[in-house]
């Protein structure tokens, strides 16, 4: 059966609780890009180890804004996790940017964490390290197993809300309360 390709960038995959993978349980993914070859994603809802000073420091970049060196930085998915993804809402043409959204933004260059560190950086944002990535019809086949619902991406949920609530309210942007979604696996 061939799966075909559906439009699902800009989409919130929001893990249903029968999804037992430790890399996206209860997890909320933003779909950065979605193609025939396969979907890119950054997950907003897990936090790293790591501040977004510490991200800083490792790339020699300093900065006299505490609140910024103090940031949380994501743990976007389980590719590429020593490589930064910075969703914001500042159009100014970074060197690598993605238009996500209508005003959501994904950069992985090095310039907008430059122009963060010295306070000319984006209004809203936060860093990501790694990604999530699906090969070609693998999250359309997933979707089919119901292991995750579809919202529309929300800037407030990406920039605003707690790490601790988005999955909640990713799943109520949709009218669904994922507290009252019970884990069926392995019942006939």
């Amino acid at each position: 059966m061939s799966a075909e390709a559906t439009p699902l960038a800009s989409q919130l995959l929001i893990a249903l609780p029968a999804l037992d993978d430790p890399n996206f349980a209860r997890g909320v993914a933003l779909i950065c890009q979605h193609d025939d070859d396969g979907a890119m994603g950054v997950i907003i809802n897990r936090a790293s180890e790591y501040t977004l000073g510490d991200v800083l420091s490792q790339m020699n970049l300093d900065t006299q804004d505490e609140a910024l060196r103090q940031q949380v930085v994501l743990s976007g998915g389980p590719v590429h996790p020593e490589r930064g993804f910075v969703l914001h809402d500042d159009a100014r043409g970074w060197d690598s940017q993605l238009e996500v959204a209508d005003g959501l933004y994904l950069t992985t260059s090095r310039d907008i964490l430059e122009a963060m560190a010295r306070g000319d950086g984006p209004a809203h944002a936060v860093v990501a390290l790694g990604c999530a990535g699906w090969g070609a019809g693998q999250l359309e086949f997933e979707l089919g197993e119901n292991s995750w619902l579809t919202a529309p991406a929300d800037a407030e949920l990406v920039f605003s809300l707690p790490l601790e609530q988005r999955w909640q309210a990713a799943g109520s942007r949709i009218g669904v309360d994922m507290t009252r979604l019970t884990d069926y696996s392995g019942h006939a």
